[in-house]
């Protein structure tokens, strides 16, 4: 069905005028906002939402033993279910000062784009459906998920598409900031954390004995050297290091967190196997020194062409309310779907910028306008043939 026959439906005329006040929303996003949630620790604004999705009437309302949040909404005829998700948690720590503040048209918090407003717009939306009954044929599940964030690994969404994969025909990911973009292709990467170990000691009394510090950092420097292909886009990045007792220590232990990516699985394999013949080498410098890798991230790549129907009914939802579409290529929960071979893409909401960093903003103007994208991009998506 075009978009047209929806904008023409009187029901959803009326969800999409409400919608188009972003207001509530942004109230709701706010009050997300002020619940912690790093990854692994997300219960609290998971309870949140369920009692708010419980509210709202949806059927089928649960957590599970991630703490991931299910509701559905029935659709007028059987098929192949739609799946619209936002992720809770966020990158900030349980005691991060989560204040709100509004300078000019930009308001200031925490993890308030990223994603509470995913959040907020996701129970909006379920909130629209259920007001104006609005008839969609195919059942929508509504889900906020744990664990898209670090190390994560979208272990969340894993638990979401393991529990509901074989019953949907596509899915649409929400994320609070960047109105407009359009992701449907998801990026591959690996994580690392590499361990190094060394008998360390006295740095007077025990100098000349081998360091865990020193022997990291010099296997660091050789992985900066490495100079990835910019087509197909691959990249890598040191994240974290940490190890050492004290100043006048030599380390007994040190670790990195490695973060490699590319939009080919193929140069991806190629970088991690560049990756493990660095280390390789360092292991054999010194017999005392142990060099350990863990893989703590594994998110597989996937994609459909932009000519896909779903990308299409995204597109067409964005021109309505006087978009630019930007086409994106990322990590997002929206890898997991994908790489199942169910159609997915990520939108975007409204403007933002600093995203994981304390003075994160976001600009609702465009908020409203986003709102109404998602509106017409579900009930087209929840009744078409994809």
């Amino acid at each position: 069905m075009d978009i047209e026959f929806w904008q023409a439906d009187p029901l959803v005329q009326a969800a999409f005028q409400q919608l188009g006040h972003y207001e509530p929303v942004l109230k709701t996003a706010i009050a997300i906002q002020q619940i912690p949630a790093p990854t692994f620790s997300e219960s609290e604004r998971s309870i949140a939402v369920y009692e708010r999705m419980r509210a709202l009437g949806l059927q089928d309302v649960e957590r599970d033993a991630l703490g991931n949040v299910y509701g559905r909404r029935p659709g007028r005829s059987s098929g192949p279910a739609l799946l619209v998700s936002a992720h809770l948690d966020t990158v900030f720590p349980v005691d991060a000062d989560l204040s709100i503040r509004r300078e000019g048209l930009k308001i200031y918090g925490p993890g308030l784009g990223d994603n509470s407003l995913g959040i907020a717009a996701l129970l909006h939306l379920a909130e629209a459906c259920t007001r104006h009954d609005l008839p969609h044929q195919r059942d929508i599940w509504f889900v906020s998920n744990v664990g898209e964030e670090g190390l994560g690994d979208l272990c969340g969404m894993r638990a979401v598409t393991d529990k509901l994969g074989s019953h949907l025909g596509a899915a649409i990911v929400l994320e609070g900031c960047d109105f407009g973009s359009l992701h449907h292709q998801a990026i591959g990467v690996r994580r690392y954390r590499i361990d190094v170990e060394a008998p360390g000691g006295h740095s007077w009394g025990d100098f000349g004995n081998p360091s865990a510090i020193h022997a990291l950092v010099r296997l660091a420097a050789r992985l900066t050297e490495i100079v990835p292909p910019t087509t197909p886009r691959t990249t890598f990045n040191i994240g974290v290091i940490n190890g050492g007792t004290s100043v006048n220590t030599i380390a007994q232990h040190a670790s990195l967190l490695l973060d490699m990516r590319s939009v080919e699985p193929e140069t991806l394999r190629d970088l991690v196997a560049q990756v493990d013949a660095i280390i390789a080498a360092a292991v054999q410098e010194h017999a005392a020194v142990k060099v350990a890798i863990a893989i703590v991230g594994d998110r597989p790549t996937g994609a459909i062409a932009r000519m896909h129907p779903l990308v299409q009914m995204a597109v067409a939802a964005y021109n309505v309310v006087g978009g630019h579409v930007t086409y994106q290529q990322g990590s997002t929960d929206a890898n997991i779907p994908l790489s199942y071979g169910i159609p997915s893409v990520c939108i975007g909401l409204t403007d933002g910028g600093n995203a994981h960093r304390n003075d994160e903003y976001i600009k609702p103007a465009n908020l409203g306008r986003g709102m109404q994208a998602l509106l017409l991009l579900a009930m087209m998506a929840s009744s078409g043939e994809l």
